[in-house]
């Protein structure tokens, strides 16, 4: 069969397309665990956003993402499946998630393996989906392994079955050509664009510090696969959310453990590629803290690691429910002196038990994303500087004065400041904290790093806060 190649196009817009409504025609991807569902999302998203093994049981949580094919947009939905090994503590968790998504499609694709044949839980998944009424493409898979018996699926009365390589992509052509066909026969109202697009939020933390429980709680849903386990998220999973006027794409990471417990390989190391590849497409980073524990080496490095990358964000300290009230000041107090380099970043006490400060935490990250693409003009940032200049002028440099001729925002995401000076290497660290604080005195910028970055300029011509001004 002639391979066709997947084109998927990945606007900034569509993100908003992550988590169903009435925006996009959703594709749900279903089927018994390891019949590659994984393997096909990621071919169609033309990506590897799902995490690929051979294990069954990968996939837990429900990803979605964008795509486009024949000119129809939509969303492609990964999950873990139906029909699970009984001993699995998550079969149950995975299932209901599937059936959630399920629930929402527009067109199921149900995946068999072509190479195994036809099996007792294909009959008993084909049956479940059938009951629900909803259109049905039928993809036999790994129907290029040798022995394939892709007629034997016929009998699961869902009609013909679509054979598919998703290793080599063979197939996946004729299989988006019918799941658009359907899609055109119930058309939908495609409002993906209008508005801002949506500020980006991801969660991270170490393992079991309730990452996807304090998501839950905000969606007042269980969106997200909840357990005592550590480990239990293993992909990177965004949620849309809108609340009163303003639009979220939240994202749930994987708890990230010290690099030395992550294996070279497996499920583990995808599972950190992917808190990383997502705290870089974020605005926003939630920092969730384990409140009832001391802050470890391996909380530092990851809010460090969110300072280094210049993200805007937000310490949550959870489980604020297990702490006395007495005591919540000093965790409080404590969390700040062990993390100077975020002292930007507001910190909330929450419990996703109780729900204690979770009603403050959807502001906050309004707030903080606004800051985080604020624009400040030009003249009051001068006035600024000029006055932090004439209360606590540079040191000298080299044996003469150090001078700031200029100061214009550069850029937003996080707010970037260019300091004109009589040399690049003129003002100090020291100094660059001083004025950053006195930014964030004159403007409101919460949770967002200031970044000031340094320019020479030829001639002395001064601008700001010298008596050698009235001689230029």
């Amino acid at each position: 069969m002639k391979l066709r190649t997947m084109r998927a196009t990945r606007k900034a817009a569509s993100e908003a397309a992550l988590d169903p409504g009435a925006d996009r025609p959703l594709l749900v991807l279903t089927g018994r665990p390891n019949v590659g569902k994984s393997t096909i999302f990621n071919r169609i998203v033309g990506e590897r956003r799902a995490v690929v093994e051979s294990t069954p049981g990968v996939t837990r949580d429900r990803l979605y993402a964008p795509a486009e094919w024949a000119g129809t947009s939509l969303v492609v939905t990964d999950t873990g499946g139906l029909g699970g090994a009984d001993g699995d503590p998550f079969a149950p968790l995975v299932a209901a998630q599937t059936r959630a998504a399920i629930a929402e499609a527009d067109v199921v694709l149900l995946v068999v393996d072509a190479g195994d044949g036809l099996l007792p839980v294909d009959r008993d998944i084909a049956a479940e989906v059938r009951r629900l009424r909803k259109p049905v493409i039928l993809i036999a898979n790994k129907a290029d392994r040798r022995g394939a018996a892709v007629h034997e699926f016929y009998a699961l009365g869902l009609g013909e079955p679509l054979p598919l390589s998703a290793v080599r992509g063979e197939g996946l052509g004729d299989i988006l050509d019918r799941a658009v066909a359907l899609l055109r026969q119930q058309p939908r109202a495609d409002a993906l664009g209008q508005g801002n697009a949506p500020t980006r939020v991801v969660f991270v933390g170490r393992p079991n510090v309730g990452k996807s429980s304090l998501v839950n709680r905000l969606l007042g849903r269980e969106r997200l696969i909840v357990s005592d386990i550590a480990g239990t998220t293993r992909d990177a999973v965004d949620v849309s959310w809108q609340v009163g006027d303003q639009s979220f794409l939240l994202v749930d990471t994987p708890g990230l453990r010290r690099p030395a417990r992550v294996a070279r390989q497996g499920i583990e190391r995808w599972s950190a590629a992917r808190t990383t590849s997502a705290v870089a497409r974020a605005e926003v980073a939630v920092i969730v803290l384990d409140a009832a524990e001391p802050c470890t080496d391996q909380d530092k490095r990851i809010a460090g690691n969110v300072a280094d990358r210049r993200r805007a964000a937000i310490v949550v300290l959870n489980k604020v429910d297990l702490i006395p009230g007495p005591a919540l000041a000093d965790v409080l107090m404590r969390v700040r002196s062990e993390m100077p380099f975020l002292a930007y970043a507001p910190v909330l006490a929450s419990s996703t038990v109780t729900g204690q400060g979770l009603a403050d935490l959807p502001a906050t990250m309004g707030r903080v994303g606004r800051a985080y693409r604020r624009r400040l003009a030009t003249a009051p940032l001068n006035q600024c500087i000029r006055a932090a200049v004439a209360l606590h002028p540079p040191a000298s440099f080299e044996g003469r004065a150090a001078r700031i001729y200029y100061a214009t925002q550069i850029r937003t995401a996080p707010p970037t400041i260019a300091l004109v000076t009589n040399h690049r290497g003129a003002i100090a660290p020291t100094y660059v904290r001083y004025l950053e604080n006195r930014v964030r005195e004159q403007f409101e910028l919460p949770g967002a790093p200031v970044r000031f970055v340094f320019r020479e300029r030829a001639h002395r011509r001064l601008i700001l806060g010298s008596p050698e001004r009235r001689h230029a």
